[in-house]
């Protein structure tokens, strides 16, 4: 029984090194995902600069990355996302996707 147990959760690692990451990035866990042109994100947008291409695109907001490393602890309260543009820190990530953990 504990052999298969270990069998089990060694196969099972790849699989929780994957959800861990997105094609550009490690998938972030953010407080709320709202649409570029939503008042909030309009105006981080607007105070950092950053231009949209399409303002219908989801953005993460206070967003924090998702690592696998003791991977109990490691929850998301939030939603967690793929995006496509983390460069401002936690404040705000672009062109985000749903993802499930």
């Amino acid at each position: 029984m504990f052999a298969r147990l270990a069998v089990a959760s060694v196969l099972a690692l790849p699989l929780l090194a994957a959800a861990a990451h997105c094609n550009t990035g490690p998938v972030q866990c953010c407080d709320r995902v709202e649409s570029a042109d939503s008042a909030a994100a309009a105006g981080l947008i607007s105070a950092l600069g950053i231009a949209i291409k399409d303002v219908t695109a989801k953005v993460g907001l206070d967003c924090s990355p998702i690592s696998v490393v003791g991977a109990g602890a490691n929850t998301c309260a939030g939603q967690p996302v793929c995006c496509e543009n983390n460069s401002w820190g936690s404040l705000i990530s672009v062109g985000c996707a749903p993802v499930q953990l």
